[in-house]
């Protein structure tokens, strides 16, 4: 099996050279198979044209005008099927492009257009040669990118790496077309002497390589030959596909690592409380997998984020029919544009990976029990929701400290609610409108878990609920403020926090269910929560106040619990 070499570190001092970058991009996409560039004259795309003259696999094409250079580069892309690469300075001779750029996405040509641009600082001030070149082509290309300013570290030029293989893969892919990314370039645009391309994988291959949506990549054979330690990371996925995934893992001897939003934790291979073991630093390093499959976004987890962005050694791969591209750490190797349902296991790990995975997660349960006792608290108010609920329930949950006591907290159960959230720019605007359109369609109840600061920012939506004859049961945590920034170094700052972060509304909860047309409820204990919970009423408000600081600490009482559970049988 082929491992990824290891991860960039920090030995390298930052700078503000952007020609490291620049030539990092132009190899790897030649190390994709791009092997033809066409330039045109001009100052401010110095460092494009450079990068692409010097480099030994490309053959460089001269032009006069942009749009000669545009039509010329159509041509070759037409006529070999691979994308070609049209780089122009700023200003109107990135307009002049324009023409080629609309005949490529009507006929589905690949291009990779690379504008020049003034940075920043330069713009709308009376610079020359300096016009709006943000999304210049309009819906003609496939995607557009500001690559921005960047300073050059090891971390950054696999990001440059990446980047550069989703533009190939973007403009190749699907319905072939052009792929615009603008570069806002500073002075010096002349480098001090030749660039040589820093970093990429060994022996000439691609930073990602993109495999199409043929049987053969569904077998995970074909990639991973010989049995390994492996991790099955399962994201957020409102299409229906990760009822697959748990038989998968299992075949595979893979512990199955997957947010609630997934559908996918059941089975079992699922190990419900990742989130807290990969919180220890022991268990993280001793834990280290070999592979790594992920399916769908990436979960909530920020410990699971930065133990996936930090392995160093391993193998990643993400199933990722859409091309969605979610690694914000430049770590996968390998994407596969297959259904996940489609998947076949690949050979299967020795059987003490997975069976050390499931004690570790049977000690972190057992610890977590004993810690959270039968208090009214939120992280049991997240495991109240998800073990009273009734299988053909929903739960729509606000993209903020809710979904994240929900990945905690979760358990893994196999006849589950659904769990719904926005999480695609995870913002906490709108949750009481997308749970009463949830409500509109849905067969079974729909229950929305809400934080008071969400609840306030969406409060007149509850209009649509007597409007539509719309049902939704609502529960909602008081907790005084949103309490998801108390876990940062924000909090720290207490002449502003309360007033500026926070954000107590200081409301009165019971007065905004009345003028609404909804019933309430305000639980004193875990019981009674339970009893409103196994027949959800309908139209209804369920307040449970909590105290934020109270919440904090008993976080990290769990913490502390799951880590002593873990030493005692690791």
């Amino acid at each position: 099996m082929q491992r990824s070499p290891r991860r960039y570190g920090s030995s390298v001092a930052p700078t503000l050279d952007s020609h490291d970058l620049i030539t990092a991009f132009v190899d790897e996409l030649a190390r994709c198979g791009v092997t033809d560039a066409c330039t045109s004259p001009g100052s401010r795309d110095t460092p494009l044209v450079l990068a692409l003259a010097r480099h030994q696999r490309l053959h460089a094409h001269s032009h006069i005008d942009e749009r000669s250079s545009g039509f010329f580069a159509l041509g070759i892309a037409k006529a070999t099927a691979r994308p070609v690469v049209l780089t122009c300075t700023s200003g109107t001779a990135a307009a002049n492009l324009a023409p080629a750029v609309i005949e490529a996405s009507e006929a589905r040509v690949p291009l990779l257009v690379l504008t020049a641009d003034r940075p920043p600082e330069l713009r709308e001030i009376g610079a020359g040669q300096t016009v709006d070149q943000i999304k210049l082509y309009g819906g003609a290309v496939r995607w557009f990118f500001e690559v921005g300013n960047h300073d050059v570290t090891d971390e950054r030029i696999a990001w440059i790496r990446t980047l550069a293989c989703r533009v190939y893969a973007t403009a190749t892919g699907g319905r072939p077309g052009p792929v615009h990314l603008n570069w806002p370039l500073r002075d010096p645009l002349v480098p001090d002497g030749v660039r040589r391309p820093r970093g990429g994988r060994p022996g000439g291959r691609a930073w990602v390589t993109v495999h199409g949506r043929d049987p053969a990549g569904a077998r995970l054979s074909e990639h991973i030959g010989a049995p390994a330690r492996g991790v099955i990371v399962a994201g957020r996925d409102d299409a229906g596909l990760a009822p697959a995934i748990p038989a998968l893992a299992l075949a595979a001897g893979y512990p199955l690592l997957a947010d609630p939003l997934s559908g996918a934790r059941r089975g079992a291979a699922a190990i419900a409380h990742y989130d807290l073991l990969l919180r220890d630093r022991d268990f993280a390093r001793t834990h280290l997998p070999q592979v790594v499959v992920r399916v769908g976004d990436l979960p909530t987890s920020r410990p699971l984020r930065t133990w996936l962005g930090g392995l160093e050694q391993t193998r990643q791969i993400l199933v990722d029919p859409q091309l969605a591209w979610q690694d914000p750490s430049s770590v996968v190797e390998l994407v596969l544009r297959v259904d996940p349902r489609l998947l076949e296991p690949p050979p299967p790990a020795d059987s003490d990976w997975l069976a050390d995975w499931r004690a570790a997660d049977a000690g972190a349960a057992a610890a977590v029990e004993l810690t959270l006792g039968d208090d009214l608290s939120e992280p049991n108010v997240a495991r109240a929701i998800a073990s009273t609920l009734p299988t053909d329930a929903t739960v729509f949950v606000a993209a903020s400290m809710p979904v994240r006591e929900l990945e905690s907290f979760w358990p893994v159960r196999d006849e589950g609610p659904r769990v719904l959230s926005n999480r695609g720019a995870n913002g906490i605007d709108g949750t009481l409108s997308s749970a009463l359109g949830v409500a509109a369609v849905a067969e079974g109840p729909v229950v929305a878990l809400i934080g008071d600061v969400a609840f306030a920012h969406d409060v007149g939506g509850l209009l649509a609920a007597s409007r539509l004859r719309l049902s939704l049961t609502i529960v909602l945590i008081n907790n005084g403020g949103a309490a998801v920034f108390d876990y940062l170094p924000i909090a720290g700052e207490q002449d502003v926090y309360e007033q500026h972060i926070a954000t107590p509304t200081g409301l009165d909860f019971e007065a905004a269910a009345r003028l609404y047309g909804f019933h309430y409820e305000r639980p004193q204990t875990l019981a009674a929560l339970r009893a409103l919970l196994v027949e959800p009423a309908r139209d209804t408000l369920i307040e449970v106040r909590t105290d934020r600081a109270d919440g904090v600490a008993l976080h990290k009482r769990a913490g502390a619990a799951v880590r002593q559970a873990v030493a005692g049988t690791t």
